[in-house]
């Protein structure tokens, strides 16, 4: 299979150039499918500075930043490419994206307001079934992801946020990776309902738990049937 490729647009030159470029990466490794291809993506400089329409110099720069934060590794003679875990590196990520998110959870049955919770069920309207998710299953895939990103916003809590972002590249991807395998679909939905429900309740102590026994679901998935992370 081909590697995937990033999609970026031109950066206009600026005097905050070089935090536009590493974000115009970061957002791009956010969203691309890591763990999809016979090796991890390649990040060619020529043509990523092509892309975004600026020298080799910033795109250099935000590739070792990247490479500082644990995203990206350069491999002598072969470049640079994006770091792709291991079984046991992502179920140590789940482990620790768990006590984030449960926590994020726990803060916000009690610093969200009614209708900051309300996003959460209306991110569902259209996948009230396991049937209609499998329908759209690239838009439910998205929305997902979504879900978990508005758990951690509603902590209002900004170092949290800061915390698990790099760990979230990896979430993100992997939640992505499995979420038709053996029936995650719908177990998804059942389990989003009933955080969704708890948080509404301002259940404390039912939020965070009901977050670690979902995250956790996950990892127990992973443990038994990603072969592919091996």
């Amino acid at each position: 299979m081909a590697a995937t490729q990033l999609h970026l647009s031109p950066v206009q030159s600026s005097v905050v150039l070089k935090e536009k470029v590493y974000r115009a990466l970061w957002d791009a490794i956010m969203t691309m499918d890591i763990y999809t291809g016979d090796e991890p993506p390649r990040l060619d400089e020529r043509r990523l500075a092509e892309d975004l329409g600026v020298s080799r110099t910033p795109v250099r720069e935000a590739i070792s930043k990247l490479e500082q934060q644990g995203l990206v590794e350069t491999v002598p003679r072969r470049g640079a490419f994006v770091v792709r875990k291991t079984k046991d590196e992502i179920l140590e990520i789940i482990s620790v994206w768990a006590a984030l998110e449960g926590m994020a959870a726990r803060l916000a049955t009690k610093v969200a307001t009614d209708e900051e919770i309300a996003q959460l069920r209306k991110l569902f309207v259209t996948f009230e079934t396991a049937q209609g998710a499998e329908a759209r299953i690239d838009e439910y895939s998205n929305t997902n992801i979504r879900f978990h990103q508005n758990i951690i916003a509603l902590s209002k809590n900004m170092l949290l946020k800061e915390m698990s972002d790099t760990l979230f590249v990896h979430m993100r991807a992997i939640r992505a990776q499995t979420i038709t395998e053996r029936d995650r679909m719908k177990r998804s939905i059942i389990d989003h309902m009933h955080i969704i429900e708890a948080i509404e309740n301002r259940n404390t102590e039912l939020a965070e738990r009901l977050v670690y026994e979902h995250c956790f679901g996950l990892a127990e998935h992973i443990d038994n049937y990603a072969d592919y992370l091996e």
